[in-house]
């Protein structure tokens, strides 16, 4: 953890499960590798990490089990600069963990976190002060699809939050194998209508809307009190701001290695440049500069760009590579 945050306080704070991934490490199925890679990863912690990446306070914290898996994350997430000092190794419950593999070019996912220990998290657990003290809230709809007292957990993070003038950024990360799609719209609607950033898919807002028309999209989203960022568009992602709806072109990627976690490097990208106080679309043009880079590594957030590598990138280069 780095001095300044010791003594300002995080700039984002974010919450939710981070889970221990095995990959096998050769191309093989996990059926028949003869050896996994141990690593990690989990929505808001790879955002952490991104932020951290890039010179800002942050901090993350969860339930992890009081085990050897919930230690190397904590040790991992300590390591990167990321403050963990409210997060908890719980004795009720083991680390989540999920399993990738990749086999001719398609990526599954089996998880196994029934009844871990973030999934028991309660609202008293929550450090008023400590999420009182930063600029924004980080939240995913990834934290209510785990539980009811997750959910509870979330919302009264949010009630904190907003009480006392800290900015929400809300992305519904929806994963359906979770839960049902009406139960998800159920849970997130109520929160996107509490959010000063929401950064929803495409195909996230035609589950939750009802359709993927722009059109109607910005008519509705444009009820919401905050600004809607809507990533997944063929070449661009969309801003939606006081009504007007801007495309901001992506950065194109040399060569794409692994998907998984683009979405979260946006979200970095795009917190540090409201944190700059860039004007909005610049912070979305950073978010998918993130995004470019990172899907040209392996791993969750193993690719995310330090600052230094994002000022090499915009002052200059024709291309997009790491």
């Amino acid at each position: 953890m780095n001095e300044s945050l010791l003594l300002n306080g995080p700039e984002v704070v974010t919450f939710g499960e981070t889970m221990a991934l095995f990959m096998p490490s050769s191309s093989k199925g996990i059926e028949h590798a003869a050896s996994l890679e141990k690593l990690f990863g989990g929505a808001e912690s790879n955002v952490a990490i991104g932020l951290a990446r890039l010179g800002h306070r942050v901090g993350w914290f969860g339930r992890l089990g009081n085990d050897p898996l919930g230690r190397f994350i904590l040790k991992k997430l300590r390591g990167e600069g990321v403050d963990v000092s409210r997060a908890a190794l719980s004795a009720n419950g083991p680390t989540g963990l999920m399993m990738r593999e990749s086999i001719a070019g398609k990526s599954s996912v089996y998880y196994y976190r029934k009844l871990s220990a973030m999934s028991a998290m309660q609202p008293d657990e929550l450090d008023a002060e400590y999420i009182g003290s930063a600029t924004i809230l980080h939240v995913t709809g990834i934290t209510p699809a785990l539980s009811e007292s997750c959910r509870l957990t979330l919302l009264e993070a949010v009630r904190i939050a907003r009480s006392r003038g800290v900015k929400i950024c809300f992305d519904p990360n929806i994963r359906l194998k979770l839960w049902s799609a009406d139960e998800a719209r159920a849970a997130l609607l109520p929160i996107a209508e509490q959010a000063d950033y929401f950064l929803p898919g495409l195909d996230e807002l035609k589950l939750l809307y009802g359709t993927d028309d722009l059109g109607a999209l910005s008519g509705m989203l444009g009820k919401l009190p905050g600004v809607s960022v809507i990533k997944g568009g063929a070449d661009v992602t969309y801003l939606l701001e006081n009504g007007r709806l801007t495309e901001i072109p992506y950065f194109k990627a040399k060569q794409v290695v692994d998907t998984v976690g683009a979405g979260d490097a946006f979200c970095a990208g795009f917190l540090s440049g409201v944190l700059k106080r860039k004007p909005l679309g610049e912070a979305v043009r950073l978010g998918n500069l993130l995004g470019s880079l990172a899907v040209q590594a392996y791993g969750d957030w193993e690719g995310l760009p330090t600052s230094e590598e994002v000022e090499a990138v915009l002052g200059g280069k024709g291309h997009v590579e790491r």
